[in-house]
């Protein structure tokens, strides 16, 4: 079942075909409607939920009358506002960070670089926990942390579904390096993401420091691809917010330095020999 954020791309997707079909522009059409211009971009990027109303309001403007589209748009306006399973952690959970989880839930593929940190649909229990306990330790009490675990680790479903996401991650040799949670947290990490890049759907590959310079350090990414939604999204994080980046244009520049990167790092199978071999040596030795 297609998730609500991806519902709200679908329906701006189709109301900016719609507006482009009569000639408009987006601020032509906040003018006639009395939205800001900013509305009618957050709309047409699936980035705030519809008012029915709102809705309405468009079509009549764009001139649609079949009987038939108008109750295809209207049910899609309808189930984009439908909760989604995430929102059961809201009180946990940034609104920021929430569209994120959305897309992922419906994303057919997912292209990640990070150069510290363990990607989330990666992580163990334990590596979570110490994560949350770092990054959230002003306003986190036990069971805050433990939400957060219980959220993280329920997105990774995703990745062992009967139709699994597909996950090509590049992480960099800091992120096995920095011993997050001790030696005996990072072991049990390690050996989690050598069991998982053996499964079918799963690809990672480490780019050790001995490669030097490349495109991305300095900073995190990821690329999500969807199976019946068009168009790709990039996704960036930062302490307090992120960045989400649809034009073509910046996408292509994004797939390009993923490609960089992929090309960089070791292969596949070396990137698990290579873990094996962390494993074995032992953290803290």
């Amino acid at each position: 079942m297609d998730s609500p954020t991806v519902l709200r791309r679908r329906l701006g997707s189709e109301l900016r075909r719609l507006r482009e079909r009569t000639g408009r522009q987006a601020k032509s059409v906040a003018d006639e409607l009395g939205f800001s211009a900013s509305k009618v971009s957050r709309i047409e990027s699936g980035q705030t939920p519809l008012k029915e109303s709102d809705v309405r309001a468009m079509l009549e403007l764009y001139g649609v009358r079949d009987e038939a589209e108008l109750r295809q748009m209207i049910s899609l306006t309808r189930r984009s506002t439908q909760r989604g399973w995430w929102h059961d952690y809201t009180d946990t959970l940034p609104d920021w960070f929430q569209t994120y989880v959305g897309l992922e839930a419906d994303a057919a593929r997912v292209r990640s670089y990070e150069s510290e940190l363990v990607p989330g649909l990666f992580q163990t229990a334990g590596y979570a926990r110490e994560v949350f306990r770092t990054f959230w330790s002003e306003q986190n009490n036990g069971q805050d942390i433990e939400r957060r675990v219980k959220l993280r680790l329920q997105r990774q479903e995703l990745i062992r579904n009967p139709e699994p996401l597909a996950v090509h991650a590049v992480l960099s040799e800091a992120a096995f390096r920095r011993e997050v949670g001790g030696a005996q947290v990072m072991t049990k990490q390690v050996s989690h993401l050598v069991e998982l890049a053996q499964l079918p759907n799963i690809t990672i590959q480490v780019i050790p420091f001995s490669v030097g310079a490349h495109a991305a350090m300095g900073t995190n990414f990821r690329i999500l691809s969807f199976s019946d939604v068009p168009g790709e999204v990039a996704f960036c994080e930062s302490v307090s917010s992120s960045l989400y980046i649809e034009k073509k244009v910046d996408i292509v520049r994004y797939e390009t330095v993923f490609n960089q990167l992929t090309s960089l790092a070791m292969a596949p199978e070396d990137s698990i020999s290579w873990m094996q071999k962390l494993v074995t040596e032992g953290y803290g030795a």
